[in-house]
C-alpha cells in the first residue's frame, strides 16, 4: 500500500498498523475517487480500530469473481465475533484486474483477517488494496459499493 501501514513488526510479534499518512492525503482524493469508494473510504468509523463498523479484524468468506466482463466481483467478510455486528461486502464494478496473492507465513491462523485497506484513484475509477493477514487483494475497478449487513 502506498499510504497505509500494515505490516508484521518481529520485534512486537504482531501487526504494525497506521493508516494516519492515508488518511491525512484522503482529503485530497475527494474528486478524484467514484463516490461509493469516496463515501466507503471516508466514513468516520472505517479507520476508527474500536468501532463495530471498522474493516479491522473483518474476516474473508468469500469472493465471487464474474464469468463475463458485465459482472460484479463480489467480495464477502465476515464479522468477528468478538468486534463486528455484521459483516461487510463489497462489490467492485468495472473490474479491470483481480488479484489475490498469498503470503503463507502465518499458519497459526484458521481464517484471514483485514488489517487495513487503501482505495486511491486511477484512470477510469479507483485501486483497492485490502491487507490481510496472510495475503493481500487488489481490485481495478470503475466502482466500489461496500455494504455492512451485506455478508
Amino acid at each position: 500500500m502506498k499510504f497505509v501501514k500494515a505490516d508484521w513488526d518481529p520485534e512486537m510479534h504482531g501487526f504494525d498498523l497506521d493508516p494516519s499518512a492515508y488518511l491525512a492525503e484522503l482529503p485530497k482524493m475527494r474528486d478524484a475517487l467514484p463516490a461509493g469508494a469516496w463515501a466507503f473510504a471516508s466514513d468516520a468509523e472505517h479507520y476508527s480500530m474500536r468501532s463495530s463498523r471498522c474493516v479491522k479484524d473483518l474476516e474473508l468468506a468469500e469472493i465471487s469473481v464474474p464469468t463475463d466482463k458485465r459482472g460484479v466481483l463480489t467480495i464477502d467478510f465476515a464479522a468477528n465475533q468478538w468486534k463486528h455486528e455484521s459483516g461487510l461486502r463489497i462489490r467492485y464494478s468495472g473490474v479491470s484486474h483481480f488479484a489475490i496473492d498469498y503470503d503463507q507465513s502465518i499458519d497459526w491462523m484458521q481464517v484471514d483477517t483485514v488489517l487495513l485497506d487503501e482505495i486511491l484513484p486511477r484512470q477510469d475509477g479507483c485501486l483497492h488494496e485490502i491487507a490481510l493477514t496472510d495475503a493481500s487483494i487488489i481490485v481495478h475497478c470503475q466502482e466500489i459499493e461496500a455494504v455492512w449487513g451485506g455478508a
